[in-house]
């Protein structure tokens, strides 16, 4: 396929499983093969895509054109195929680790979780390749809808209640306020094309973009920054593969992948740096990062202490954006990747404690680490990779965006993300260890009871590449560089 084709392709490639699934419902095994073989398919396609493109001569595929000038397309740029690489790779990971989950937790309506996970990574692809912001948010919104079964999988009190909250936040903050900046923008420059450099004149009025760069961050609520993150902790009710799917594969990095877009794309990084409100975004952005820290240290909940962690690491991305300067920008869209890897580890960590051994608070799993050596290990692998050491992915996002604070001067923000990390240590890194040294409790002495081997085989992937990023990030790099060339 050339590269056009592939763009036609890549986000229906999804949506071929959903027949497949639906079909061999009554034959598990084939149906999970239909989904994880889709995703293998996917993930290959992208990689081609990557191969094929020249970011300076990127194809435009048009969809449609709902009015004249602006158009429904799909057009390749760095940080779009960095997402869709995260993404297609970690589908069918999570997938493999789905099968173990669900059926170890005896999960009913396990078709039309696939079903549903299966479409949403469709709108993410969709998501990571937009041309425009109009495509990016039919997408955008595609992927809530899509989510909202995952996050009321369960069907009892909790779980709609949580999707109350889930749909509620997230289509009133892009309803009010993302497509009111969208509107706007168009009336401003009658283009909402990403356009390297940004697409505002020197005419606008600073005011007027200080208000629309407040609209864009504020509406994108999958970006989580407080005060509009409460859909995220409210999401936790659904299963933990939904929960790896939110937080590492789709939700809340196309929030702030759609931040890094409106930065580089629509503003542009020099005019970012000129805009005082910026600072003040990257301070809320600063304050996100500590409170989320301070309120993860207080949750015995493990998924929800995982949740709020989740809210002060997209802080760290949003604030890069914010900085105006390449190493902002080029650490933010790494972060994506080495977040997504970490985080992932985590979650699929925490389901397996909950599979195994029936154990969701952080109280709970002193000692625990005897029962479940690979399991801990793999949490702590995953911890410092969150953390920011080496020789773990993490180490050289989170060096690149100190290095952003250090070229703008602003030492309050570099001092946060060293606080920050030392927090992160303290919610996260206390849980393998008190696994390990910890005394378990009487009663809770058996043993060896690891998660199912599905479950283990994708949680092996993801800590690898935890390893893997910290010896190889030039791709990475290299690939975020390619958006200032």
């Amino acid at each position: 396929m050339n590269s056009m084709q592939l763009l036609a392709v890549i986000p229906l490639v999804p949506l071929l499983a959903v027949p497949a699934i639906v079909a061999t419902a009554r034959w598990p095994n084939v149906r999970e093969a239909a989904s994880v073989l889709t995703g293998v398919l996917l993930f290959g396609l992208v990689v081609t895509l990557v191969g094929q493109v020249d970011p300076q001569a990127a194809p435009t595929f048009v969809l449609a054109e709902p009015l004249p000038g602006l158009a429904l397309a799909l057009s390749p740029e760095p940080l779009g195929m960095l997402f869709a690489l995260v993404a297609s790779f970690l589908w069918p990971v999570t997938t493999v680790y789905a099968i173990g989950y669900m059926r170890a937790h005896h999960e009913e309506n396990q078709t039309r979780f696939y079903v549903a996970f299966a479409a949403s990574i469709a709108a993410t692809m969709g998501i990571a390749l937009s041309a425009n912001m109009l495509t990016l948010f039919l997408f955008y919104e595609l992927l809530t809808l899509a989510t909202y079964p995952l996050v009321t999988h369960a069907g009892d009190d909790n779980a709609r209640r949580g999707g109350r909250v889930y749909l509620g936040l997230l289509l009133s903050t892009s309803i009010f306020f993302l497509l009111l900046a969208m509107i706007w923008t168009w009336l401003l420059t009658g283009t909402l094309t990403f356009t390297a450099g940004g697409v505002f004149g020197a005419s606008v009025d600073p005011t007027i973009l200080s208000v629309l760069l407040v609209l864009y961050v504020f509406g994108t609520g999958k970006a989580a920054m407080m005060p509009f993150h409460r859909w995220l902790p409210a999401a936790m009710v659904a299963p933990t593969p939904v929960s790896a799917l939110l937080h590492a594969v789709a939700v809340v990095k196309a929030g702030v992948f759609t931040i890094l877009k409106v930065v580089v794309y629509l503003f542009g990084i020099d005019l970012i740096g000129q805009l005082a409100v910026a600072d003040w975004l990257a301070a809320m952005a600063a304050l996100t990062i500590l409170l989320a820290s301070l309120v993860a240290m207080t949750r015995d909940n493990l998924k929800a202490r995982l949740a709020y962690s989740t809210i002060s690491q997209l802080g760290y991305i949003t604030l890069g954006a914010m900085l105006g300067v390449a190493a902002g920008v080029v650490g933010g869209g790494m972060h994506i990747v080495m977040h997504a890897f970490g985080k992932i580890t985590l979650f699929f960590c925490a389901g397996a404690i909950l599979v195994a051994v029936h154990k969701s608070r952080v109280s709970e799993l002193n000692g625990l680490g005897r029962r479940m050596p690979l399991t801990m290990l793999a949490f702590l692998i995953g911890a410092l990779s969150i953390v920011g050491l080496p020789p773990f992915g993490g180490t050289w996002s989170k060096w690149l965006l100190v290095q952003g604070t250090l070229d703008t001067g602003m030492w309050m923000l570099t001092a946060t993300l060293l606080v920050s990390s030392l927090l992160n240590i303290m919610y996260l890194v206390v849980i393998p260890v008190r696994a390990f040294f910890a005394r378990p409790a009487g009663d809770d002495r058996g043993g060896l009871q690891e998660a199912p081997i599905a479950s283990l085989l994708a949680i092996g992937v993801a800590v690898l590449g935890c390893i893997v990023l910290f010896f190889t990030p030039d791709p990475i790099y290299q690939m975020m560089e390619g958006i200032f060339r």
